[in-house]
Order: structure tokens, then sequence, then C-alpha cells
């Protein structure tokens, strides 16, 4: 009988720093468990990821540049992984693994670009890039809208930690997408006060960026992390599967505020550096090296042939990889180990990476080993290797170039029984708009006039008869409008005739005031009636007929249900 393949752990942080972990020398914070990883197995020391959340998930999942699978950013669909790319969860379950995803999904939302459709079994979390509230928030349990229970990382680990409870006498995928450091900067208590008027002896390479009290709040929120990452390690210990399961760390981007980080050029959103070197710790005692730091260059492209390959899990990827197996250097031997090139990109900004060197946005080349803080140019030093890496970025650009820009793809209604158009997918017209600068989590807000409307462009894969429920707050002055839900001539409308007007949520825990979340509210759900809605693509259009009060409602959802 072959031997069991070993379990699979991943612990994605969102918006941590390279620079945010005592292993790389962060004397502001202490994450012994994460260091752990380091001193058991191995540490990357050139890990590259995306400038920003979404893209780092896709190329995670498949391998690929994010562009290449049609994600283009982080909200309104651009988030989205394109259906034809295989997923590594796919790869997993077809090879036997139980897999689960617990926190922030970010490459889609409607089925089939729902997690449950990707490969995981078991998703409890949020699809979205942005949460507006991490104590006991509303979360996505296999389609289903529950309520959480306590301080998101925390009730995230509970989650992931029954699950390889559940699994662990058969080989699991447990994926754990933690959305922190990410903002709004809410973390319990006991993490906090540590924190809060602490000394800061390291800083940000220009102190006069930083937000002292925005830098205490993130290095809360990753000891809280940290402490998470101990629960789980000691779960593997009681439970005598360390020796049967790979572990790895890294995060999704560069840190999200000018903060001490190892003196790199650019935080999260730059193609510099400090945008996209992440850390990345893996171990799998007896086969990965305890205390190796690897110094040739990788990222996030890697991560699945590399798990494949640790797992003996052999597959035909339906379309070339752009990310190789690390397995050869996990052990000690770079033998015939060559550079390489890792392409960075966040929308029309192109960055390359080689061993030695790095060639930034501007076609600017700087000498990594000798400047790891990008402060000199030697282009004009070094003619042909900036020739060699510009023309690279220039092949490279064209390639993924029908996939940068404008997200023109339609939601999908009606692969699964049920479908949710959130407002962060939606349009508003007239003068409705949103309620926080990012659509993530957001929802619609100032619709007044009967000229105002909302729309979804979407697209009926099966004909057939939906119930509508739209979910909406009303103060009960407002009470009375009637609302009208239109596709390709057919409409449905009901009147808004009971009063729900909860407070926001979300300030109360703040320990920074936010920057692009919106706060979050409860939401009632108003059933419309049921509409005929023919296969095809077009607008989904509410907008209101009858508007006694000074407004008609605030819109969170609207649900489609066949």
């Amino acid at each position: 009988m072959p031997p069991r393949r070993p379990n699979v752990v991943v612990i994605l942080a969102d918006d941590q720093g390279w620079g945010d972990l005592s292993v790389h020398g962060n004397t502001n914070l202490q994450t012994p468990n994460i260091d752990s990883l380091a001193r058991d197995g191995a540490m990357f020391d050139r890990f590259y990821v995306c400038p920003v959340c979404a893209p780092t998930r896709a190329e995670f999942m498949t391998g690929r540049y994010h562009a290449r699978g049609g994600v283009r950013g982080v909200s309104t669909g651009e988030e989205r992984l394109n259906i034809g790319e295989r997923t590594i969860a796919e790869v997993l379950r077809e090879a036997g693994y139980t897999t689960g995803i617990f926190g922030k999904w970010h490459n889609g939302s409607q089925p089939p670009y729902h997690p449950n459709y990707r490969g995981f079994q078991e998703f409890y979390g949020f699809t979205s890039g942005h949460w507006g509230h991490y104590f006991t928030p509303e979360l996505d349990h296999n389609g289903e809208m529950i309520r959480g229970n306590g301080y998101i990382i925390d009730d995230l680990t509970d989650r992931g930690i029954h699950f390889i409870e559940q699994n662990r006498a058969r080989p699991f995928f447990c994926y754990l997408a933690y959305n922190s450091p990410h903002s709004p900067m809410q973390v319990p208590d006991k993490f906090y006060n540590k924190f809060k008027e602490a000394p800061l002896p390291l800083r940000a390479t220009d102190p006069k960026l930083e937000d002292a009290a925005f830098t205490r709040a993130a290095l809360a929120m990753c000891e809280n992390i940290d402490w998470n990452v101990g629960r789980v390690l000691a779960k593997l210990r009681e439970w005598k599967l360390v020796q049967d399961t790979v572990v790895i760390y890294f995060s999704d981007n560069g840190p999200n505020s000018w903060r001490w980080n190892g003196g790199m050029k650019g935080r999260k959103g730059t193609v510099d550096e400090g945008g996209v070197r992440a850390p990345f710790l893996i171990r799998w005692p007896g086969h990965v090296k305890a205390g190796h730091t690897v110094t040739q260059i990788a990222g996030a492209i890697d991560i699945l042939p590399t798990l494949t390959d640790l797992a003996g899990v052999y597959w035909s990827p339906p379309k070339p990889l752009d990310g190789v197996s690390l397995k050869p250097l996990l052990s000690g031997d770079a033998a015939g180990w060559t550079d390489r090139m890792i392409f960075s990109q966040q929308r029309n900004r192109f960055s390359v990476r080689t061993q030695q060197y790095r060639l930034d946005g501007d076609g600017n080349l700087f000498d990594m080993v000798a400047d790891p803080g990008q402060k000199r140019n030697v282009a004009a030093e070094q003619p042909d290797v900036a020739l060699k890496l510009r023309e690279a970025v220039k092949r490279y650009a064209a390639e993924v170039k029908p996939f940068v820009g404008p997200d023109e793809r339609p939601y999908p209604v009606g692969f699964a029984k049920a479908t949710w158009l959130p407002a962060r997918d939606g349009a508003g017209h007239g003068a409705v708009e949103r309620s926080g600068k990012a659509p993530n989590c957001s929802f619609f807000t100032n619709w007044t006039k009967k000229d105002d409307s909302i729309t979804w462009d979407v697209e009926v894969l099966q004909a057939g008869t939906y119930r509508a429920d739209l979910y909406y707050t009303c103060p009960a002055a407002d009470v009375g409008a009637t609302v009208e839900v239109s596709w390709n001539g057919n409409r449905i409308a009901a009147k808004i005739d009971k009063a729900h007007d909860p407070p926001l949520e979300g300030r109360e825990h703040d320990r920074v005031d936010r920057g692009a979340e919106s706060y979050v509210k409860h939401f009632l759900p108003l059933r419309l009636g049921a509409i005929r809605l023919q296969k095809g693509r077009g607008l989904l259009t509410l907008r209101a007929t009858d508007i006694p009060g000074k407004q008609v409602a605030d819109v969170r959802y609207l649900i489609l249900t066949r």
C-alpha cells in the first residue's frame, strides 16, 4: 500500500508585511509560533506575491499569474477567477483530500465562482475583499449567511481546528485565509493593550509617513494571528499529526501602512520590493530541512506545483503553469537550480525580479544585492541587463494585455438555486451612492428619487421563475415606498411596509479611524415576489415607483432563488 499523502495546512495573512514578524528582525512585536516554522522548517528569504489581495490568492490557487485567470482587481467583479482555471483545491480533492477554506476567499461570489464550486467542500468566511466588522460578523457558511462567533480570526481558527479534528483520519487540505491585519483595525483588548502606549523602536524608513496608532493596531493584530497559529500547531501536536502535515505560512502583499519593513521601498499597492516581498515559511518534518533559509527567489505561483510535488499528486494542468516546484530547494540542495524571472503587476504597472536585479515600474534597474532599498538606478551601468529585463516585461505585458482594463464579465444567475447579488457588484444611478469608499462590504444609500436606480449586469444561465428578496433598512418615517425589479420587460413590485432602522456597527471596535471600509448593519429581507427570467444577458434593474417619504431604503443584497 502506498504511503498516506501528507495533510496540508496553508495559513495566509492579509496585508501583513515581510517586516511584521519577529523572525525577520522586528523587535516591535513577538511572533514565536510563526517563527517556529522557520526553526522547524524552511524560511524563504526572497518570496514574492502581488501588490494587492485577490491577485495573490488567484496565483496561489492556480500556479499561474493572476492576469491569465481574469483577475484584474479587488472588487466589483474584477476579483473573479475564471472558471476555466483549475484550483489547488480541485486538484487535491480529486486526489482524495477533504478540502476546507476558513476566511477570506476573494476570487468570486456567485456560483460557479463561489469557493464551494472551486474545489472546497467546506467554506466558512466571506467572499469579498473587505469586511466591515470583525466581532461576531455576518459570514457565509457553504452559501448560507449566518452569524459568526466572537473575534473573526479566533472564530475562523476554531472552525479550521474543528475541520482538522473531523478529518484527521484521512488526508485534508485546510486553508486558513485570515483577513487581518487588513483594516478596519479591530483586535481584542488582550492583544491591543500591550501596544496601546508602547514605544516603537523600529519605524518606517521615513518616520514622517508612519501613523503610529495604525502601526500599534497592526502589530496587535499580528500577535493575535500568531496566537491562533500557535493553537493550530498545538492541535497538530496533540493529535500526533506533525510528521504527516505540511504547514505553510505566508502573506498576500506588502504592509498596508508605512511601518518598519526592513528598509525596502514601497508598500501594499506598489510593484517595488516592499509591496511584493512577503514572508513564506514551510514545515514538514523529515522532508523539509529544519532551520534552512532558502535564498533563491520564489513566489505564490510556485505553491501549487510545490504542494502537489510534495504530496505525490500527479496531474496534468489544463493550461501552462508559471510556477515551478520548490521541492529541490527544501532539502538544501540547490544544485542545478537556474536563475529565473518573477513578474509583478498592478494594473498597467509591471516589474520583474531576478535573483540579483529588479526592474521597477518605471524601467529603472536596481541591484537588489548591493542596494536592497532601491536607491540607485544602475540601468546606465548595466545596459544589457536593463534591456533584457525591459524586453521581458514588454513580452509579458503583451501576453496579459487582454486581461488588463475594465472587467466586462456579467454576474451569473441561475447556476445554483440561489444567487446573491450584493451592493458591491451593482451600480448606483442618479443620487444613489455607496456607504463607503470601497465597494466590498458597502450598501447602497441616498436612494431618494424615482429617477434613481440600482442595476446589476447579469447573465441568466437557466431560464425560469425566480423569487426575489431585497435586503433593506428603512426608518419608520419613510416606510411606504414601492420598489420594482425589472428584467427584459418582466416586472415585479412590492411595498416596503415595515420599518427597520438598526444602528451602524463597527465604529465601537475601531482602534483607529477606518479608511475605505463601510460600517455595517443588519438588513431585513423583503419578499418582492416571483419574476420570470429568460436566458441571456442584461441589466437587472431596481427602482422605486412611489416614494412617500424622504428616501426609499438602504440596500445590501438582492437575492434570486430559482
